[in-house]
């Protein structure tokens, strides 16, 4: 069931519970396990150590701009406390998506493999993305639309979650 926002109702368990980068770090160890699980599912990917570092850099980049922006409107950091936000951040990267510090991640989870070069490893970006958005922003966004009502509502019809 999902409410005319698009949000899915409420589902404690695991809602807001897991910091982003400690699920990152998670994805960086099974993404590894995977290739060495698979290697079988090896891609030749020319120039992989560029194209790798070119992907890491840009999610450095792109997570730095947001936590810069954060810090510019002194609103939290904690992504377990969305609640505790004290402003909806609309400039800078927050024009272009929602979510530049988890696309930041997901960025450099991308560029950790093309730089494993394993399609076993690549099919688990799509699960840290899905475990991103069930149980970290639809959470977060049904605290921002609760703390700031139209605000975040006409923030969130103008900025895409991710890109």
């Amino acid at each position: 069931m999902r409410l005319r926002s698009g949000i899915v109702p409420s589902v404690p368990s695991l809602e807001l519970k897991v910091p982003p980068v400690l699920l990152a770090a998670v994805a960086v160890l099974a993404m590894w396990g995977a290739a060495a699980a698979w290697p079988g599912a090896g891609l030749p990917v020319p120039g992989r150590g560029v194209l790798s570092a070119l992907f890491v850099a840009l999610g450095a980049a792109v997570a730095l701009a947001g936590v810069v922006a954060f810090r510019a409107h002194r609103t939290t950091l904690n992504p377990t406390r969305p609640g505790a936000a004290s402003s909806v951040v609309r400039d800078g990267v927050y024009r272009h998506t929602r979510n530049p510090m988890y696309l930041g991640l997901a960025l450099g989870l991308a560029g950790w493999g093309v730089y494993l070069a394993n399609a076993a490893s690549l099919a688990l970006l799509p699960a840290f993305v899905a475990y991103l958005n069930r149980f970290q922003i639809e959470p977060e966004e049904r605290a921002l639309l609760a703390r700031f009502g139209a605000e975040f509502a006409d923030y969130m019809a103008a900025v895409r979650r991710w890109v």
